[in-house]
């Protein structure tokens, strides 16, 4: 069994929302890493949740990203270390340097919080790897700054690298501008880095894991993940 350890800023809202997903329904081991922690506590796999890290003063992610555990992340991740950033956490990985590209305002200049659907590019990655090709996920966004920039030439390299996880879609899975909820480039609302071990996403998978909330669509995403670092 591998050891889950959940980054917690000041702000962070949805941190005790992952650390149940994974605990008791996943039936894994979580430690809380607090920002201001000297190490990772021994974790094989580090999580940023989603919230508002420092208030998301300067930018959302811009001052969690100096945090002293920020270090240890960046360190663990250069050795192959898996790490997966969901919204605020996708913010402060970009600002971070761990993923490229940024992610703006919305393009209507408001905070979203409604369910969307999203489906894999691919599924030779570890947080797809259990996810059928062409499957439909209905995940729940909450955020203000979701919208996916990066220059022409990061896109291109994107694309041609299969560093694109996740693209927002309508329910039949179809790619279309009215899908995008937030002006985001390409639709993409997942990345990750060339080593294919840092992933950033911006929809919430652990608002979709628990059958109590009548959607279980963000399992598939806990599912795949299991299946390999438990293996």
């Amino acid at each position: 069994m591998s050891k889950f350890g959940v980054v917690v800023f000041p702000g962070s809202n949805c941190d005790q929302d992952m650390i149940y997903v994974l605990r008791e329904i996943m039936g894994q081991e979580v430690t809380e890493l607090w920002h201001k922690d000297a190490d990772l506590k021994g974790c094989d796999f580090i999580i940023l949740p989603g919230g508002f890290s420092y208030g998301d003063y300067l930018r959302s992610g811009a001052i969690a990203r100096f945090s002293p555990i920020m270090e240890k992340v960046i360190e663990f991740a250069g050795k192959g270390g898996y790490v997966l950033g969901v919204c605020n956490g996708f913010q402060i990985l970009c600002e971070a340097g761990l993923l490229p590209g940024a992610l703006l305002q919305n393009s209507e200049l408001k905070f979203i919080c409604k369910n969307i659907f999203i489906k894999a590019e691919n599924n030779d990655v570890l947080i797809t790897s259990e996810i059928p090709k062409g499957q439909v996920l209905k995940i729940p966004i909450a955020h203000g700054e979701g919208s996916f920039y990066a220059d022409a030439q990061t896109l291109k390299q994107l694309n041609a690298d299969g560093q694109i996880i996740f693209r927002y879609c309508d329910e039949n899975g179809k790619i279309t501008d009215i899908a995008n909820p937030n002006g985001a480039c390409e639709n993409i609302a997942g990345i990750c880095n060339a080593g294919k071990n840092v992933f950033g996403m911006m929809p919430h998978p652990e608002r979709a894991a628990d059958g109590q909330l009548s959607n279980i669509d963000g399992r598939w995403i806990f599912d795949s993940i299991l299946s390999l670092v438990n293996n």
